[in-house]
């Protein structure tokens, strides 16, 4: 017995970083009986039958996503090949630049300005009835520059540009522009793909601090239209106990959301077929998927800051 414990001693702190993400005994139980009740309940409705063919159904579903997943894995390599092998599209990277990121820019601030009002009015609120309304800077702060600025840029993105970038290359797909592209010698994925989605890593930091600046702004107009205070008081306050290791890393995991945005836009839009209906799924097919795997990746990137930072 003291062999094991050793043993697993080891082990934990060897992979310590694994650790915080793994979920004790009591979670594993808890997943199984909520999954024994599940499937009990749906054997119950659906009856011997029905049940089968729902078993089929979510066989092929399953099977449909390991090859989505492994295309998609191809498509990154491809990807990786095209970008890194020169010559190199700076001029089509600055028009994607310019088109994701300038061009993005209103709608990113009017998002972050909301968001700073929103939490200006419901903070004050909650914080009046607990006695810490000096507080209020600093709490609206925290949450623009940690979480609220960057999952709202990630999610504007990905409605206006993952769309975007979906219908695009997928009406160049069912028109056979990107074959007659490759007829020309000229390589799809280092001139759309890759363009693309290194615009996307540069340009959602850049677009996150516009966010964040925008709601710390708005956050003190709404402030000071119910208690008058001063813009610097305001911000003095708010930054007094901000650290670099609150505002960096918050701020450049964007850029994974990016990557994430530009892959599945550019892998929905070359995969599309079937015309201009096909065009259509692609863009919302676009739009759903990078707004869920930028979803997922928050979850796992705040965790491992936290892991990280402390």
């Amino acid at each position: 017995m003291l062999g094991k414990a050793t043993a697993r001693t080891d082990i934990e702190s060897k992979y310590w970083i694994i650790r915080p993400f793994w979920p004790d005994r009591q979670y594993w139980a808890m997943i199984y009986l909520a999954l024994f009740v599940l499937g009990t309940a749906i054997a119950e409705t659906l009856g011997p039958g029905r049940l089968l063919e729902g078993v089929s159904a979510a066989k092929s579903l399953v099977i449909s996503g390991f090859e989505w997943f492994g295309d998609l894995g191809m498509f990154c390599a491809r990807l990786v090949r095209a970008a890194l092998a020169p010559p190199y599209e700076l001029g089509e990277l600055v028009r994607q630049c310019d088109s994701i990121g300038s061009k993005s820019l209103p709608l990113v601030a009017l998002a972050g300005g909301a968001t700073g009002v929103v939490l200006s009015l419901q903070i004050r609120d909650s914080l009046t009835r607990f006695g810490a309304k000096s507080l209020l800077p600093a709490v609206i702060v925290f949450s623009i520059i940690k979480e609220s600025g960057p999952i709202i840029t990630g999610l504007v993105l990905s409605g206006r540009v993952g769309a975007g970038i979906g219908a695009e290359l997928g009406s160049m797909k069912v028109t056979e522009q990107i074959d007659a592209m490759e007829a020309s010698a000229v390589d799809p994925y280092r001139f759309l793909v890759a363009t693309r989605v290194l615009a996307c890593i540069l340009m959602l930091p850049l677009l996150t601090l516009a966010a964040d600046f925008c709601g710390i702004f708005m956050g003190w107009v709404a402030n000071t239209l119910a208690e008058p205070i001063s813009l610097q008081l305001f911000l003095e306050n708010g930054f007094k106990n901000v650290l670099f290791s609150d505002f960096i890393p918050p701020t450049f995991k964007t850029a994974v959301f990016g990557f994430i945005i530009g892959i599945v836009a550019c892998f929905q839009g070359m995969r599309t077929r079937g015309g201009t209906e096909g065009v259509g799924r692609s863009a919302t097919s676009s739009v759903v998927l990078s707004s869920l795997f930028v979803i997922l990746a928050d979850v796992v990137l705040v965790r491992l800051i936290l892991v990280v930072y402390g």
